[in-house]
């Protein structure tokens, strides 16, 4: 019924580009490391009002089988700002229609009144003891993109098996059924509720419990700039530094309000650095403000930026942000815990690319330490289970600039990271130090975690199959690499397959993931690399981090080594000339 994809199918038809119509029609979205991902736009494997529709039909049809009272307590639907004038596609009409699907069959429906941060819609599912949750959004993907990002009861999203039970169910009914298409059932049903102020309000109240020095924040003459991508995160951050004490930090005016071109950018991913926020930068220092932190456009992940004594700017990565965050959370947790608390029941949380500081850290103090495949699906459900086994989990985190301080929300959160990491800019202002100078001495006491992400662009599916598949057959059928270039390889682990030289039984421990490539070299000189698919965009990652044990504080020489091992590990095994491969930075 949307007349404007309705019209790009038909002209396709009639211009007879029958390839184009065969890959928008003959495949379906399915479930990656953030829920569904695609291109907004007509086709079954993009997302638009119809395949909307479907999958809230199929996500219906599973609830409906595990919860006999899903309609009483009821599903909660939020989103971003996103929109398409040439689908007639917005992320508040996508939202529209899920409710409808779920109103039109007499379900409760949480739909908030306006747009919001993606950690709202997990935080609404526990407080309101609703059955599971959608939030429209595709984060900080490129602006032609948008997505349905599914939570379960326990406000993590939803991980295997649902996901695959819930393809079934979709595909069992994608004929829309009457009332899907309502979308105005959400102004009219008496079934709709607006969680907005109750959410906010206890947002805020249990953001404030893991706020631990509130008056030095009320008395701060520390300034700090934010922006939110032209996304959903200003009212909320400004909200949230209230809840901490603080003057609002100073909106990038440019960049506040949403914008769905995402105009003065070339991509709304904070995390590309210094390029994308030359806006906050320079309104930082017209300000005198020497801190910037950015929440991307859905605000669940967050960059932070610092200015340094020679006036240039340090962008944190999402490894040394980490190193920050768990120093700070493990010193606040020991200052104000009860005396009998027992360390050992203390956890933090990190996926297996990310930077092993959090590890050395644990090792040190005394507390736990996990790892998780990639995506924040795998953190909070095992965060989850955790606390229902009486354990205390303080921090969690993934390297591309997510993360999770406290539990009240089970996903990664750019809003409460940005008022803690001004809380922590405030405090160390006090010692005189900036975040730069501890992020130093945290890897003078813990051992120096260098560590360097970034990534190719591969369009073709086949090429990087082909990639990982010649991998695994290196030096003959089954048999993985022994050395890259001069460098000795100790140990590899294929999530993909399953297989891990290190352990005995040469299974590895971390679920397997068929759907995605991943495979892990550990290297003799203490280096391990990652290569891997992305799960959301058209990329293969590499992830390479040399550990250095306490007291060895050579960090060029650490750097140098990591630059030439990530050379080699490129042209042996990723050979970007010979298939195809883009650099990121072109």
């Amino acid at each position: 019924q949307n007349q404007k994809t309705k019209e790009q199918i038909e002209s396709l038809l009639q211009d007879g580009k029958h390839r184009e119509l065969r890959e928008r029609l003959c495949c379906r979205l399915s479930f990656g490391t953030a829920g569904l991902r695609s291109a907004m736009g007509a086709g079954f494997c993009y997302i638009n009002d119809l395949t909307v529709i479907q999958s809230t039909q199929g996500i219906y049809k599973y609830l409906e089988r595990n919860f006999s009272d899903f309609k009483q307590r009821g599903f909660v639907v939020g989103y971003d700002t996103r929109g398409q004038v040439t689908s007639n596609c917005s992320s508040k009409k996508l939202a529209k229609l899920t409710a409808a699907v779920l109103l039109a069959k007499d379900v409760l429906v949480y739909f908030f009144s306006t747009y919001v941060p993606t950690p709202f819609v997990p935080y609404a599912v526990q407080q309101l003891g609703a059955v599971a949750g959608v939030m429209i959004t595709a984060s900080h993907n490129r602006k032609e993109d948008n997505g349905y990002k599914v939570y379960w009861e326990n406000g993590a999203q939803i991980t295997s098996p649902h996901d695959k039970e819930i393809i079934k169910c979709i595909e069992e009914c994608v004929e829309p059924w009457s009332g899907s298409w309502n979308e105005n059932l959400v102004d009219t049903s008496p079934l709709r509720q607006d969680p907005l102020k109750k959410i906010c309000d206890s947002y805020m109240e249990d953001l404030a419990k893991i706020c631990y020095h509130r008056e030095l924040n009320v008395q701060s003459s520390l300034k700090f700039v934010h922006t939110s991508f032209h996304g959903v995160g200003h009212d909320y951050v400004q909200m949230a530094f209230r809840a901490f004490g603080f003057q609002p930090p100073i909106p990038v005016p440019e960049q506040k309000d949403p914008d769905p071109d995402f105009s003065t950018v070339k991509c709304p991913n904070p995390e590309e650095g210094e390029s994308v926020l030359e806006l906050s930068l320079r309104l930082a220092e017209k300000e005198g403000a020497r801190v910037v932190v950015a929440t991307d456009p859905d605000a669940d992940r967050l960059a932070v930026a610092e200015q340094q004594e020679n006036g240039c700017w340090k962008v944190f990565t999402g490894n040394e942000l980490a190193a920050l965050f768990g120093w700070w959370m493990f010193s606040c947790w020991k200052e104000n815990c009860s005396q009998d608390a027992d360390v050992r029941n203390v956890y933090m949380l990190a996926t297996t690319v990310s930077s092993k500081i959090l590890r050395a850290i644990a090792l040190k103090e005394g507390f736990q330490f996990e790892e998780t495949l990639p995506g924040f699906k795998w953190i909070g459900s095992r965060v989850k289970n955790l606390l229902d086994d009486g354990k205390e989990v303080l921090f969690a985190f993934e390297e591309s600039i997510g993360f999770m301080c406290g539990t009240s929300v089970l996903d990664k959160d750019g809003v409460s990271a940005a008022v803690v990491i001004a809380e922590m800019a405030t405090y160390l202002q006090g010692q005189g130090l900036t975040l730069a100078q501890k992020l130093t001495d945290v890897y003078e006491m813990y051992g120096y975690h260098i560590s360097k992400t970034s990534y190719f662009l591969c369009y073709d599916p086949a090429t990087i199959k082909r990639i990982f598949e010649r991998l695994r057959s290196f030096e003959g059928p089954e048999s993985y690499p022994k050395c890259c270039g001069p460098y000795g390889i100790l140990h590899v682990r294929d999530i993909t397959t399953g297989y891990d030289s290190s352990q005995l039984n040469h299974k590895a421990v971390l679920p397997v993931s068929k759907s995605s490539q991943m495979i892990t070299f550990t290297f003799q000189n203490g280096c391990v690399a990652t290569l891997r698919t992305s799960g959301t965009e058209p990329k293969i990652k590499y992830y390479a981090e040399m550990c250095a044990v306490p007291g060895h504080s050579d960090r060029s020489m650490l750097e140098e080594e990591l630059q030439k091992l990530i050379e080699a590990l490129i042209e042996d095994f990723l050979e970007p000339a010979k298939n195809g491969l883009t650099w990121r930075s072109a």
